[in-house]
């Protein structure tokens, strides 16, 4: 099955950690992008449609005003990883 929604997000997602999506942007877009494509992600794969959620979003996207940039990064990282080593 192709997982176009899902690896936009999770490029989307490495494009903020290879510096090629600043910090603001990413906090703004990337839950916006993840609710638009929600759906579509869960017929994709809905495991890891729920971890991009749990992980990146709520846990990580949502906190980009409470965090310091080099806190949010880090993360993000973390949460990136263990999603992609899956």
């Amino acid at each position: 099955m192709k997982l176009e929604n899902i690896n936009f997000i999770l490029n989307m997602t490495k494009d903020y950690l290879d510096g090629k999506i600043d910090f603001i942007t990413f906090g703004l877009d990337f839950p916006y992008e993840v609710e638009t494509r929600y759906r579509k992600m869960v017929k994709e794969d809905r495991e890891i449609a729920e971890l991009i959620y749990d992980c990146l979003v709520e846990d990580g996207a949502s906190l980009y005003n409470i965090l310091s940039e080099e806190q949010l990064k880090a993360k993000i990282e973390k949460e990136y990883e263990y999603i992609i080593g899956l």
